[in-house]
């Protein structure tokens, strides 16, 4: 039986302000996948379902589960605060969809449930700051360019909407949001009104007034959304005021009317209108106008050939991981040169404990980046929660018996997406002086065999190194063993459910039995005698 996803937002995590079918649609599900926080919020509506949370940068891990537990044939809800539609995970899940061949007439049902989304439920708090043209910018460019951000910004400065800005301050991102205002002081009074809102109807819900100039001197942070008014915005006491308008219409101080109601939509009573209260125009030949400008339009953005222009295309960021090889650890004059040409002025680089090179690349055109990072023999593998092949360099690779089983390894699981990052530490002798011990799963070669660690913790107060779990494995099975137990863990680990933690849970992968064993932590006395 096919399942379905309900993608669910539940407003601003108070539960008045949750709405029925919302609420329906989280007690019937079978399964309930969201960030924990989000989770925590809808504790109350929670009874026997299956609750998988997972942390704030998880999205694409929790769209991913989500789609799969639909397919086996549960009904899953995908919970987001505010709407789902709105920074929200509807389109994510929608993504993931498309990208396996799903079809809405035969694939798992999909509804998506709407939510007061932070804009409303923020202007409600503050007064009524969006009554006329509003738009909502998010500042958060881990996901797209700040160059693009700031574009966005300035048009909207420009256009003179009221803005509500999301994600504006984090712990690491603490630039934006003064630069946001940088941006927004070249078209607007510094005497703007702006409200700040945090944890809009929580438990911990501060509302600020302030204005444009002086916003950055309160507190501001991811639970903040920050509304900033329009050239007509006021403050009226506690209450931020965006007028619609209607002054021009009518005398909001009079009685009577100097208008009658069949009389306030003449085009002599709208001066300020398109039509600036002219007749001359009639609405058929304002339309045939207004097509002729499209059609216009669509021709200049043809070629010669008929093949359409893209007009400005959208960069996204493009992350990827680079090496010279699994064994090589040495990168030439023209593999540097290629990386500094393809990164440029925008994109970053980044050296990692794993042996690789982490790129931050703005483009319309990663097909292109990665061609010309081949073209120089790079390696390349995505990041996230993906399968990461760290090799030692063997002895500068005199000590060849076991390379080619590393690069085997690396061929057929490297990149391979999982419940977390895993790494593979491979050590091509037994002083095993590249660390694989301390990986979530270590191979050390040895006498011509291979010995087996699985389930390290390589950080924290209980950090520990792999469990051995076996030794003496024959080269020709080693990519078997592994290629196994890896699968093992892509199928029945959960969503941001490292390894170690994984084969804790289920005790035993592959006949490999987990083992609780206490350290024995001895402290000797040290040669002073102190």
């Amino acid at each position: 039986m096919a399942g379905k996803l309900l993608i669910v937002g539940f407003g601003p995590g108070s539960f008045e302000h949750i709405t029925k079918r919302a609420q329906e649609a989280i007690q019937e599900s079978d399964c309930v996948i969201g960030y924990k926080t989000y989770v925590e919020l809808i504790q109350n509506l929670l009874s026997n379902q299956e609750i998988i949370s997972t942390g704030m940068a998880e999205e694409v891990t929790r769209a991913q589960a989500a789609v799969r537990l639909a397919e086996e044939g549960k009904k899953v809800a995908v919970i987001s605060s505010g709407d789902a539609g709105v920074y929200g995970m509807a389109g994510l899940i929608y993504e993931v969809l498309v990208e396996k061949g799903w079809s809405e007439e035969t694939g798992v049902e999909v509804e998506v449930i709407p939510g007061i989304s932070a804009i409303n439920s923020c202007a409600a708090l503050l007064g009524a700051p969006v009554m006329h043209d509003a738009c909502t910018i998010s500042l958060s460019d881990h996901l797209t360019p700040w160059d693009l951000i700031a574009k966005r910004i300035e048009a909207a400065a420009q256009a003179d909407f009221v803005i509500a800005l999301y994600n504006p301050k984090s712990g690491r991102r603490t630039r934006q949001i003064a630069e946001a205002q940088k941006i927004l002081l070249k078209y607007r009074s510094p005497e703007t009104p702006v409200g700040l809102v945090k944890s809009a109807f929580r438990e911990k819900q501060d509302i600020v007034m302030t204005n444009l100039k002086e916003m950055l001197d309160h507190e501001i942070g991811m639970l903040t959304t920050v509304m900033i008014g329009n050239s007509s915005t006021f403050l009226y006491g506690s209450k931020m005021i965006t007028p619609r308008g209607y002054q021009r219409k009518y005398t909001l101080d009079s009685e009577v009317q100097p208008l009658k109601p069949h009389e306030r939509l003449r085009h002599e009573n709208e001066p300020w209108a398109l039509h600036q209260g002219k007749q001359e125009e009639s609405p058929l030949s304002l339309a045939m106008e207004a097509l002729k400008k499209v059609k216009a339009e669509k021709a200049a953005a043809l070629d010669t050939t008929g093949v359409g222009r893209a007009y400005n295309p959208v960069e996204s960021i493009f992350e990827l991981a680079v090496s010279p090889g699994v064994v090589n650890k040495k990168f030439t004059p023209e593999q540097m040169m290629a990386l500094a040409e393809v990164v440029g002025q925008k994109g970053t680089m980044e050296y990692t404990p794993h042996h690789q090179i982490l790129l931050r690349i703005p483009t319309s055109s990663p097909d292109k980046v990665t061609e010309k990072l081949r073209n120089v023999n790079l390696s390349l593998s995505p990041t996230g929660d993906v399968l990461v092949v760290k090799a030692c360099d063997f002895c500068d690779g005199e000590k060849r018996d076991s390379i080619p089983y590393a690069e085997k390894i690396q061929e057929k699981l490297g990149g391979m997406d999982l419940p977390k990052e895993l790494m593979i530490g491979f050590n091509g002798c037994g002083m095993a002086c590249y660390g694989a011990v301390k990986e979530d799963i270590g191979i050390v070669y040895r006498k011509g065999k291979f010995d087996l660690f699985l389930g390290a913790k390589t950080v924290g107060r209980t950090a520990h190194a792999g469990q051995p779990v076996a030794e003496g494995i024959e080269p020709e099975d080693i990519v078997e063993v592994i290629e196994n137990i890896v699968w093992e863990y892509k199928e029945k680990g959960h969503p941001n459910e490292r390894f170690y933690k994984f084969f804790k849970r289920v005790r035993e992968v592959q006949g490999f039995k987990h083992k609780d064993i206490a350290p024995n932590i001895q402290i000797e006395p040290a040669p002073c005698g102190e």
